[in-house]
């Protein structure tokens, strides 16, 4: 094992996730009913010709790059953060929109392109009025991430890796994100880690309680469903019992209920921010996590860092797409000072 370093990071959080072009469209229920989904959840798809058969059912979309991860350290970026992404995207005009936009704002993103198929992932997402949105997800050139794509040097040199769970599906990247952990933690940096969806703990339960039995997490974001399948209860509270005394921080987000965070031993529990209307959902669970993280890198207390994450999620909920659209750097000052 290397020594950790003890330089202040240039980087406050950087992460690995699925680099993906988000395509929303408005749908109602019965839409959501006729395509064979669950509202409000992710599905993945396997092939191209399956995504193009569902975006040709779409109605007019809006392009914007995403991906759970990625919109995460875009948050972070437009509160001030200093941030780097890693990511696969394919050499294609997808994949050239999601390099320009992460770094139109500032986020550093060096993953070689991958020549061939598949293509550049993308997420075929549709919103209901209740502000309820059902992502499709084709994962593409992202579930080909390789190890030799981690860049260890920046991955060392960050304050917290961020890594999320919706990659961890195909192996090759899994294999990644296991080499970046150790990475990181060889440098003495922090690993945070967002469970991202139940259905991600039905199939890798299993691993998500091994890496946190084996101490390899620091921070861990979840939303009550997600924390009731890791820990196998339907009690909230018996849940959060059980998984906060096997990681350092649990952070979990309870929608119109608010959050709530235990950092060893301390607890606190911050309200929803309250907003006229929720539009879209999609992104909320990603910048609550942006505003949480980037609190705890400046060296907030719990309490401000749940409060920031609130504020964020609540910017994002009141629009279409998980991108921030207003002065993030004000509107942490107002509410935070």
């Amino acid at each position: 094992m290397s020594t950790p370093t003890t330089d202040a990071p240039t980087y406050d959080v950087v992460a690995i996730g699925n680099a993906i072009v988000d395509i929303l469209s408005t749908a109602d229920d019965a839409f959501i009913e006729e395509i064979g989904v669950a509202k409000g959840s992710m599905q993945l798809m396997f092939s191209s010709e399956e995504a193009d058969a569902l975006y040709a059912k779409m109605g007019p979309g809006m392009e914007i790059s995403g991906g759970s991860a990625a919109n995460t350290v875009a948050g972070i970026a437009a509160l001030g953060g200093k941030c780097g992404f890693i990511g696969q995207v394919a050499d294609d005009q997808l994949g050239q929109v999601f390099a320009h936009d992460v770094r139109s704002i500032g986020i550093e993103f060096a993953t070689p392109v991958r020549a061939g198929d598949p293509t550049t992932g993308r997420c075929l997402i549709f919103v209901t009025p209740d502000g309820q949105r059902t992502m499709n997800t084709f994962l593409g050139a992202g579930q080909f991430l390789p190890a030799a794509a981690i860049d260890t040097a920046m991955i060392a040199d960050s304050a917290i890796l961020y890594l999320e769970g919706y990659l961890w599906d195909p192996e090759e990247p899994r294999a990644a994100m296991r080499a970046a952990i150790d990475c990181a933690r060889d440098a003495g940096r922090k690993v945070a880690f967002t469970l991202s969806d139940v259905f991600c703990i039905s199939r890798h339960g299993g691993d998500f309680r091994q890496l946190l039995s084996d101490g390899l997490i620091d921070i861990l974001f979840a939303n009550e469903g997600e924390l009731a399948a890791l820990a196998k209860t339907e009690d909230f509270d018996a849940a959060v019992a059980k998984i906060s005394a096997q990681v350092p921080t649990l952070v979990v987000t309870r929608g119109e209920h608010g959050a709530c965070a235990l950092q060893n031993g301390n607890r606190a529990e911050v309200k929803a921010e309250p907003i006229a209307k929720v539009v879209d959902t999609t992104g909320a669970g990603d910048l609550f996590a942006a505003g949480f993280l980037h609190g705890q890198a400046q060296g907030y207390d719990l309490q401000a860092s749940l409060k920031l994450g609130a504020v964020c999620a609540a910017e994002i909920i009141s629009h279409v797409g998980a991108r921030p659209m207003v002065d993030m750097k004000a509107l942490a000052a107002k509410h935070i000072g």
